[in-house]
């Protein structure tokens, strides 16, 4: 179901893939810098999540300033939080590359302005800890405030989130984490000798198999 979201005077473009089921519960996702709510990674995860019954709506919001992207996030969520169309008991915040930074920003914010279990955990896909070569700056600031619970799904090769650095940032954590890495995948989760779609059936597994674990879904 396509639709447009107010956002200030202009509209962020969204499409929820909808389950047969109805759901109580729902996972937001966006786009890293660069494409759109239609990149490959972001299409096959909505239609896994929605095909086995949890409501998924992602959307498209262009811009590189983490600030605005993040402004944008918090939109949809109030959006989706006051939709009539679907009642929902809960949300998880995802998003790929810079778009997990966004989610991670979302979730500070709105931990320090209401108290509500809305927004019930995090799903970062190849987050993006520190630019190429650059790693003594860390863009972690977020995650240490973060409560709810946080999936990092990352490629063991990702030039900008060094192994060993994502799990130092992890044991300081506050929030029950859990980190899935893609073995030998680069930060557009591409593996030499493994096709896309089986490197996504791998991704959308973990998913899927954390929300059920962490989230209250109904079964």
């Amino acid at each position: 179901v396509k639709v447009k979201i107010p956002f200030g005077n202009k509209y962020l473009d969204a499409i929820f893939s909808v389950p047969e089921k109805k759901s109580t519960y729902g996972v937001i996702l966006t786009h890293g810098a660069g494409g759109d709510m239609n990149f490959p990674h972001l299409v096959s995860l909505a239609a896994y999540l929605a095909s086995h019954g949890v409501l998924c709506l992602r959307f498209t919001c262009k811009g590189l300033n983490i600030a605005y992207r993040t402004k944008a996030f918090k939109t949809v969520v109030e959006y989706l939080k006051l939709s009539d169309d679907y009642k929902l008991s809960g949300v998880c915040l995802a998003g790929r590359s810079m778009g997990s930074r966004a989610a991670a920003s979302v979730i500070r914010h709105l931990s320090q302005e209401d108290d509500d279990d809305f927004i019930q955990g995090l799903v970062c896909l190849s987050y993006p800890l520190h630019r190429p070569k650059l790693q003594s700056k860390l863009r972690d600031e977020d995650l240490l405030f973060i409560r709810c619970p946080v999936l990092f799904v990352s490629g063991s090769a990702d030039e900008m989130c060094e192994k060993q650095l994502l799990e130092g940032v992890a044991s300081k954590m506050k929030a029950p984490k859990k980190i899935h890495w893609i073995d030998k995948a680069n930060h557009g989760m591409a593996v030499k000798g493994r096709t896309t779609d089986d490197v996504m059936e791998e991704i959308n597994a973990q998913v899927f198999s954390w929300l059920r674990e962490n989230i209250e879904l109904e079964h």
